[in-house]
């Protein structure tokens, strides 16, 4: 999920860009360090969009850089446990398929693609269903539901698992399609019997003694 967030951050400037329009000179400073990094409470930090209400510099006695308090705007995102995300097969392999819905794609590995068994072709590249023969290939759009997130300094180093087998996921497709199972026959209703003889006697009948 998105959220747009602002916080306070203290900038240092150096003495190079002192020149520089004030405010203009800390975004691009900011959107540099900060854009792409994961922070523990706040998620992905996907961009620095604005600064304001910034304060006066202060300059650290052996560091000739000023430093600024200043309020930023960032856009970040943060997965969520169980969310639902719609997005695109951005990339297909033997072990699952890679879904791009946000700045870290989302892996669905092949055992989570559908509750059928698949088989992975290379000529697709994608899977086929045995008794569906559904197919997954890379761009198709799907659904998916958010099972495990790992964040971890940077988007190289986080992973977020997805599933596609609970009943309304995958392709919009897919749900037209369903598993032929055995249907139960209808059980007859049961007969009676007499003690003597065994004799068939109706259902509504009471034996008499």
């Amino acid at each position: 999920m998105y959220y747009l967030v602002k916080i306070k951050e203290k900038v240092r400037v150096p003495p190079k860009e002192f020149g520089e329009k004030l405010d203009s000179t800390i975004l691009k400073i900011v959107q540099q360090e900060y854009e792409g990094l994961i922070d523990e409470d706040l998620g992905l930090i996907v961009a620095v969009i604005s600064t304001g209400n910034i304060g006066k510099g202060k300059i650290v006695p052996g560091d000739g850089a000023a430093y600024f308090e200043t309020e930023l705007e960032i856009l970040v995102f943060k997965p969520l446990m169980h969310e639902l995300v719609e997005g695109f097969v951005s990339e297909v392999t033997e072990f699952g398929a890679f879904i791009r819905f946000s700045p870290i794609d989302g892996l669905v590995h092949v055992s989570q693609i559908i509750n059928d068994y698949i088989t992975y072709d290379a000529k697709l590249p994608g899977f086929t269903g045995k008794k569906t023969r559904v197919k997954l290939t890379a761009n198709d759009e799907v659904l998916a539901r958010i099972v495990t997130i790992s964040l971890k300094g940077n988007i190289q180093n986080s992973k977020i698992g997805l599933t596609m087998r609970q009943p309304f996921l995958g392709k919009e497709e897919w749900q037209k399609i369903s598993i032929e199972t055995p249907s139960r026959e209808k059980t007859k209703p049961k007969e009676k019997y007499s003690d003597k003889g065994r004799i068939k006697m109706p259902k509504e009948t009471k034996e008499k003694k």
